[in-house]
């Protein structure tokens, strides 16, 4: 079960944690740190949807839905969104106000317009292939590097080394158990180190599984990183409001400024700010004093 080591595990990461401790990472303590997390998964690993896969098309979602969005709500969402396009050439080719509405639930929308992007570009540049290499992907509408090494692990089973915020959970609590400001590139020359390059996938999901571990039974190593940042409230938020206001102009088909601003509830001077920075987005249009997704 996510959240808990059993016994054994637990005293095998209390041994290893000491053994760290005195003798820093040496490459015995790397072996027993991978052990320990390939241990686990195999005993608990969670069985998600995309795990279930290594079509590109079906892990470039999961990784663009997973970057700012809790593991379970992407688990409903990303089954229904394969429903509704299934392929490179569906997503591509749907009108934005479908991929939006389909989008509903999962906040960022704009994740939903650079997924749609980069499938236009997958079909219209590369045949429907989406590219095995790190860097080109980088270059893809809302793909950073970490996201372009995620999905090339996954989907390819390729041994790249990257850093996301729980593999930088993971190795914060173990290789720098008193560091303050640890930085990505202390980090990145272990999670090297420790890569199991014969099966890059099964590792990385590993990783993952673990330090949803650590994040539920230990203080978060994060906030020890050099690049934490508390998340802003979203209660409240322009970001909240903005999602109300998308969703309901999507429901709606069409609204006036002051029907947005009736049924959201908020200030009219805040609803006509929002309502521009959508529109200069490409989110939604505005004619004639009413406002319509494209």
């Amino acid at each position: 079960m996510i959240g808990s080591l059993d016994p054994d595990q637990n005293e095998r990461e209390r041994r290893l944690l000491e053994e760290i401790r005195e003798q820093g990472a040496t490459p015995e303590n790397i072996r027993l740190f991978r052990d320990l997390i390939l241990s686990y998964y195999r005993a608990h690993g969670r069985d998600l949807p995309w795990r279930r896969t290594t079509d590109p098309y079906r892990i470039l979602v999961s990784e663009i839905m997973l970057q700012q969005t809790q593991v379970e709500r992407v688990a409903v969402k990303y089954r229904e969104f394969l429903e509704r396009f299934p392929d490179f050439e569906s997503l591509a080719r749907a009108p934005k106000s479908e991929v939006l509405l389909a989008w509903q639930g999962m906040g960022y929308n704009r994740r939903a317009i650079a997924l749609q992007k980069t499938a236009q570009r997958v079909v219209d540049e590369y045949g429907g292939r989406l590219p095995a290499d790190v860097e080109t992907l980088a270059t893809f509408p809302g793909i950073g590097k970490a996201t372009a090494s995620a999905i090339v692990a996954y989907a390819f089973d390729m041994p790249v080394v990257y850093i996301e915020t729980n593999i930088r959970r993971i190795f914060i609590h173990f290789f720098f158990q008193d560091g303050v400001g640890v930085r990505d590139d202390e980090i990145l020359p272990l999670v090297e180190q420790a890569l199991d390059r014969g099966s890059p996938r099964e590792w990385y999901s590993a990783l993952m599984d673990y330090g949803t571990v650590l994040k539920k039974r230990t203080a978060n190593p994060n906030r020890r990183s050099a690049s934490y940042s508390r998340q802003s409230r979203f209660e409240g938020s322009d970001r909240q409001v903005r999602g109300r206001i998308l969703a309901l102009v999507l429901e709606e088909g069409t609204v006036t400024e002051e029907e947005v601003a009736a049924r959201v509830g908020e200030e009219p001077g805040r609803v006509r700010r929002i309502l521009i920075d959508l529109t200069r987005e490409g989110f939604i249009a505005e004619s004639g004093g009413t406002y319509t997704c494209r």
